[in-house]
């Protein structure tokens, strides 16, 4: 059964979570797959990845590099599992639909909880998934900035 974790950002934006989130979801040997919500973003996520941290190495790509097939990590905007992940991580607004998120073993949805209307899409997505009886976890940042699972 898939596992849905909701991640709440309230004090630190997407790029400085995402890439510590990559590093723990890729200590587990899964592969993982970032769907974007924006195609422009896809080469931004990528380049952020290579450089956050000089002393930290997630081997990741985007389709426009080639070899999707065989990347650890794939970035991208369109929902196919290219790279046969078991974890996809959705951000920037892009919400598939349920019955297509089955195929993984977790679904990461990180959102901005600073933006309305990121906040209530994410509600209703959350809405919807419950409504398929779907096991879901919800992380809330704290004042800061670890992630404190709520009821």
């Amino acid at each position: 059964m898939t596992r849905f974790d909701f991640y709440h950002l309230q004090k630190t934006p997407l790029e400085q979570v995402l890439p510590k989130l990559m590093e723990k979801a890729y200590a587990t040997k899964k592969r993982i797959k970032i769907l974007v919500g924006v195609e422009e973003r896809v080469e931004f996520i990528n380049s952020l990845l290579w450089t956050y941290n000089e002393e930290s190495f997630l081997p990741h790509a985007s389709k426009k590099d080639g070899f999707t097939e065989e990347q650890p990590i794939l970035i991208s905007s369109d929902i196919e599992n290219e790279n046969n992940a078991s974890i996809i991580v959705i951000i920037d607004g892009a919400y598939p639909e349920i019955s297509i998120l089955e195929q993984y073993e977790r679904v990461l949805n990180i959102f901005d909880g600073n933006d309305e209307t990121a906040l209530n899409k994410a509600r209703n997505y959350w809405k919807e998934i419950k409504s398929y009886g779907k096991e879901l976890h919800y992380w809330q940042q704290n004042d800061s900035g670890s992630f404190e699972q709520k009821a």
